[in-house]
């Protein structure tokens, strides 16, 4: 690996070239600014990994990851600093939305194990872009079709209790199986099924086949519940609480085994219409929950006003809350809060057994993330709960 190190201390770059070496890697760039840097990564020649530091004279840190991103850097990126944690975090998550591959972040002096466990992960990513593809417009014509010829599909993220590991249920996330882009995501579609008017029958054909598949695996001796995203386009129509009855009728699924997600920047857009849907819903025993709760303005308001009954934590606070204090202390005001209301909780975002054991100790209800599942087809699913509960046993006996 080709590695570049930029800081504007000499010292710190001797010391870190040394603990490099002391790595094994011998092929390592230095400079003392970020403005000294781009000329390095604009000449033909490549850089695996480039560890910054933040505050440099000149280009800083801040800006260096801005050209880093308008140039489409792919390698991999470690912020190194002694600035106040809390900046640091600012930036780190800067770069994660620059779609900047970031290792992370480490402080100065750099603790040599660490540093190794940083560059570690490099290869783990080597054939792993997360920088998206320009996103594809789809006119109204082939959206349609896709919907009513039964081209989307459902794939399912199971849900699992912290305190007995039990399943809880699924959260239904829609795919659509193009004909020639192959498996396309929502953030791909979405958008523009709410532009062309057809978001009411997306949701109506992504409700339908969760209860079809939940049928199935009632039929196989798995009562889940199930959780559907739905668009506040949707909940404008009158008739959409009566519509949710007649279908959960239809295919014999208890009502109170639906839970209806709306993210919270959607809640804002109409409250009156929501105030007015969401309270019929929840007298016909439906559950509603209030997803991506604190990435929105008005989260308390909508808590007083709206009948939720089960507040989703958003990944942004939950992944790596056991390491960051200040993500630990929102988790536990909310996660406070929801108790005091009366809400179920469900953290999405647990990606590993750190995210776990820290969201089982706060108190949290239920688990929702790769550590315990990556979404899967419904047929997947009675296999993969066989197997989560042999691994329900072993979380418990290393508990």
């Amino acid at each position: 690996m080709r590695l570049l190190a930029i800081d504007d201390d000499a010292f710190a770059i001797a010391l870190l070239r040394k603990q490099l070496a002391q790595l094994g890697f011998d092929d390592v760039e230095s400079c003392g600014d970020g403005a000294a840097a781009m000329a390095l990564l604009d000449a033909p020649m490549a850089f695996d990994v480039v560890l910054c530091d933040l505050n440099m004279p000149g280009m800083d840190g801040v800006e260096f990851l801005r050209h880093l991103a308008q140039r489409r850097f792919r390698g991999a990126l470690v912020l190194v600093s002694g600035e106040n944690e809390r900046v640091v975090q600012s930036v780190a998550k800067l770069a994660q939305a620059h779609r900047l591959r970031l290792l992370g972040a480490l402080r100065k002096p750099v603790p040599l194990e660490r540093l190794r466990e940083m560059l570690a992960k490099v290869g783990q990513i080597a054939g792993n872009s997360i920088l998206r593809p320009v996103r594809r417009t789809y006119d109204a014509g082939e959206l349609r079709q896709a919907i009513f010829d039964g081209r989307l599909l459902n794939h399912y993220q199971p849900q699992v209790e912290f305190a007995s590991g039990e399943v809880a249920g699924v959260e239904a996330l829609v795919r659509w199986q193009h004909p020639t882009d192959g498996l396309v995501y929502p953030d791909q579609f979405i958008a523009d099924a709410e532009a062309f008017g057809l978001i009411d029958a997306l949701t109506q054909a992504v409700f339908a086949a969760a209860l079809a598949d939940a049928r199935r695996w009632r039929d196989e001796g798995l009562a889940l519940a199930l959780s559907v995203n739905v668009s506040i386009d949707s909940l404008r129509s009158l008739d959409f609480p009566d519509r949710v009855e007649r279908a959960a009728q239809s295919a014999g699924h208890p009502r109170d085994s639906i839970v209806l997600e709306i993210t919270e920047s959607q809640a804002m857009r109409d409250p009156v219409a929501l105030l007015d849907i969401a309270a019929r819903l929840r007298l016909k025993g439906i559950g509603l929950s209030i997803d991506d709760f604190g990435t929105g303005y008005s989260s308390l308001a909508q808590l007083r006003d709206i009948p939720f009954d089960e507040l989703k934590l958003d990944r942004s606070f939950v992944h790596g809350a056991a390491q960051d204090a200040s993500l630990r202390a929102i988790l536990e005001a909310n996660l406070g809060m929801a108790k005091q209301l009366g809400l179920r909780t469900v953290a999405e975002g647990v990606e590993d057994r750190d995210d776990w054991e820290c969201l089982r100790a706060l108190g949290c209800d239920v688990a929702q993330g790769w550590f315990v599942a990556r979404p899967m087809p419904g047929n997947d699913v009675p296999n993969w709960i066989r197997a989560w509960r042999l691994r329900r046993d072993e979380l418990r006996r290393s508990a």
